[in-house]
């Protein structure tokens, strides 16, 4: 694999949970495959008055708690990694603050032989984003005539379509649009990816990969835990914002993009930015048939008693957040036209997962029987996590006397391969960034039509407080009410963290 120029990288917010947890753990992953450049460097930077030493020790011990240690590792090889974090203390809020910074990345520049290379990771606040990407501007750290400079902003990216569009505004003002990476940590995963090569490589897929054969698509993505200490933060976000409105209309475009012309950014990002621009608006009818919000109640879960979101610390004891939102809406082009999309997500579901089924549609005469528990409709399960893989549920004959169908699983895990090194997101994305190759990053314009597409929900949330919010206990699959936006005799899989079990009641 291509070794990335020399560069350094620098970590705003680099003593906050995010470096710790998951940044630096991934450089680390990614020079244990020797990945990252031959002359590299990390500049965290933050307000604690760290020197290299403390900052060192402190990532020395994320490592043994958060890293995936693919082959590789061993002592020796850690502590040469470490050696080459370094630690400027800044206060992102000064512009003088940055003379320091520039400074100090020019001497290690030099030290490093980068060529000016940089790259600025912002894992803080969303409020900051725009002051930081100022002040290195006033710096002249956003000129790239003297080596490359890239961007790296972590989600979220605006509150609504007003505050996304102006935090584009404001960044591209120091930085170009090839400059700037908005990181979506799920289009990191191995599964989210595999939806291209699994549509687009195979041609038993791709010919029914449309209204004319897919009966409805259905997207979970599901968390067992509550809010846990992030009430404060999710008060003002809600399930709709926190996860629907990046995350899931990514994948949508993954799954429902048109084939590109080339498998280079910016073909694929103009095919997923289109089925954006394609997702009908809700009008306020819409929005109160097929949109469901939820809220989880106290309940006992496996003898364990859980509290409800109202009983969260900083939660509103009156709070109308949602914590779980469903929807049912429509792509309007030429593959889709009336093919229901069902996406959901909330937290303290059953179990934690993410996945995406296409219910094909059913044979036009059923002329065998099929037994109870059993669908008439062929089903394709992308699983993005846990037990990553892909599973194709479909009807076979039971072993006796007559013609009953059964259904049957065709699964492949990625586990099963035991020989290959499965990446963590944020490695992925990363690498991908020192390379730049925007791919797998979200474009300003596809951020903008997933807000368009939310925004008329939220207001009317807004504008209509009273409007039902439905309690669910604590370890169910939301409420009942979800169940309503299908049809006929259909409904939500359940899944389990297994792929290839599924069930009513296999976690609850």
């Amino acid at each position: 694999m291509q070794k990335p120029e020399a560069h350094i990288l620098t970590i705003f917010g680099a003593s906050g949970d995010l470096t710790r947890r998951k940044l630096i753990p991934a450089l680390y992953n990614l020079y244990l495959q020797d990945l990252l450049p031959d002359h590299f460097a990390v500049m965290g930077a933050g307000r604690k008055p760290f020197t290299d030493q403390i900052f060192r020790e402190q990532m020395s011990a994320a490592l043994k708690s958060h890293t995936s240690r693919p082959p590789g590792n061993s002592t020796e090889k850690a502590e040469s990694f470490i050696k080459m974090l370094y630690y400027t203390s800044l206060d992102t809020s000064d512009p003088d603050s940055y003379k320091s910074l520039k400074l100090r990345l020019g001497k290690l520049g030099k030290e490093n032989q980068t060529k000016g290379n940089m790259i600025f990771y912002l894992a803080i606040p969303p409020s900051l984003y725009t002051p930081v990407a100022h002040s290195l501007a006033a710096q002249k750290l956003t000129n790239d005539t003297d080596g490359w400079k890239r961007i790296i902003v972590e989600k979220p990216f605006g509150y609504d379509l007003e505050s996304s569009r102006d935090l584009n505004i404001s960044l591209r003002e120091v930085f170009n649009e090839e400059q700037i990476y908005r990181i979506d940590h799920y289009l990191g995963k191995e599964t989210v990816q595999n939806i291209m090569v699994t549509r687009f490589s195979n041609g038993i897929f791709e010919p029914i990969w449309n209204r004319n054969y897919v009966s409805h698509v259905e997207i979970t993505a599901a968390e067992s835990l509550g809010v846990g200490d992030r009430g404060g933060y999710y008060e003002g976000s809600g399930a709709l914002r926190d996860m629907f409105q990046n995350h899931i209309l990514q994948i949508v475009a993954l799954v429902s993009m048109e084939p590109p012309v080339w498998a280079d950014s910016s073909s694929i990002r103009n095919e997923m930015v289109k089925v954006l621009d394609s997702i009908r608006q809700l009008t306020v009818e819409d929005v109160k048939r097929d949109v469901v919000r939820g809220q989880y109640t106290d309940s006992v879960v496996r003898g364990e008693n859980i509290i409800g979101y109202r009983e969260e610390k900083g939660v509103e004891t009156d709070s109308r957040t949602e914590t779980y939102a469903g929807l049912k809406f429509f792509i309007d082009n030429w593959r889709w036209k009336d093919v229901p999309f069902y996406a959901r997500t909330g937290k303290r579901l059953p179990t934690r997962v993410t996945e995406i089924v296409i219910h094909f549609e059913g044979t036009p005469h059923h002329i065998f029987r099929h037994n109870q528990g059993t669908s008439a409709h062929n089903q394709l399960i992308i699983r993005i996590q846990p037990d990553e893989g892909l599973l194709l549920k479909f009807g076979m004959k039971t072993p006796g006397a007559g013609y009953n169908v059964q259904d049957v699983n065709m699964d492949f895990h990625y586990s099963s391969l035991s020989e290959v090194y499965l990446p963590a997101a944020y490695e992925r994305l990363l690498l991908d960034c020192m390379l730049g190759d925007s791919t797998l990053y979200a474009r300003g314009d596809a951020v903008e039509s997933a807000w368009r597409f939310v925004d008329p929900i939220l207001k009317f949330w807004e504008e209509n407080p009273s409007h039902a919010l439905y309690g669910y206990p604590a370890g169910t699959w939301g409420p009942k009410e979800a169940d309503d936006l299908f049809k006929d005799d259909l409904t939500w899989r359940y899944p389990c963290r297994n792929l290839a079990d599924d069930g009513l009641y296999c976690e609850l």
